[in-house]
């Protein structure tokens, strides 16, 4: 059950997250005045990473662990460029896309029936 809702949360999350990095340039070009602020993708990467490491703890498929730790690693390579160079990088959408797809493998993978407690 603590996978499922993990699995949940972080479908929910890298969907955010890619709606945010794919509607945000839009917005930019309305002037209503908004700047990009590189710490909101940062905070999604906390967010996916914590529960990255929370799912993987569970999972037995090795593919799937490097899915998920690659997805993170893509963000954390965009992110950082954009933090420390100011260079937006298109891997921030790959990553999201491979997390969210690993979420949804994990998700449809695990058993979520009711289950004795152990």
């Amino acid at each position: 059950m603590k996978s499922k809702m993990f699995d949940l949360l972080g479908i929910s999350a890298a969907v955010l997250c890619l709606i945010h990095c794919l509607l945000f340039p839009v917005l930019m070009i309305i002037p209503f005045g908004f700047a990009h602020d590189a710490y909101i993708d940062l905070g999604f990467l906390l967010i996916g990473a914590a529960v990255v490491y929370n799912v993987t703890r569970g999972i037995a498929s090795k593919s799937l662990k490097i899915a998920f730790w690659s997805a993170i690693g893509l963000i954390a390579i965009s992110v950082l460029l954009h933090l420390l160079f100011h260079v937006h990088n298109p891997l921030i959408y790959v990553g999201a896309a491979v997390l969210i797809t690993a979420h949804l493998i994990n998700f449809k993978n695990h058993k979520h029936g009711r289950s004795t407690p152990s």
